[in-house]
């Protein structure tokens, strides 16, 4: 469990930065094509496929490091009345759909991938393929941050965890 939760602080360090330089060159790359489009009429054609990858590489990267850090959306109101092993069994169900749904999104990512690897995207030259790369990088680390979180909580091991 240890090695799993040291692993997966660094996993999300990364990825956090990744997902930090890919928005500051999301900013960058919207800011050079406005200049050139609005200062001297002469947009890039690259520039919104570019913009496009930068997002979803923030969208995705950043979602998966808010997994790790249980950043995201819950809506807790109604169980934190219930008692106390209710609490527990809607918290390893949250993780489990968590974990569902990367499964989910990596399949359904890499099944894109693969159909659309033949395509290509006109402006950059490279296969459409790359669009689905950052989701499915995203579900493989979301499900290991909930396989950490699950373990963690099965095995009721917190002081090792740096979520919540």
């Amino acid at each position: 469990m240890r090695l799993l939760t040291a692993i997966n602080i660094r996993l999300a360090q990364g990825i956090l930065a990744v997902a930090g330089t890919a928005l500051t060159a999301l900013g960058l790359i919207v800011i050079y094509g406005v200049v050139l489009r609005y200062a001297f009429s002469d947009a890039p054609p690259y520039v919104e496929q570019v913009a496009l990858l930068l997002v979803i590489s923030v969208a995705m990267f950043g979602a998966a490091a808010g997994v790790r850090e249980s950043g995201h959306i819950g809506l807790d109101s109604v169980v934190k009345k219930l008692p106390l092993k209710a609490q527990a069994f809607c918290t390893i169900l949250a993780e489990i759909l968590i974990l569902t749904f990367a499964m989910m999104l990596f399949w359904g990512s890499l099944e894109m991938a693969i159909s659309t690897y033949e395509s290509t995207i006109p402006t950059l030259g490279i296969s459409e393929a790359w669009r689905y790369f950052p989701p499915i990088v995203a579900a493989v680390l979301i499900a290991l941050f909930a396989i950490e979180h699950l373990l963690s909580l099965l095995t009721s091991e917190s002081g090792t965890t740096s979520w919540n």
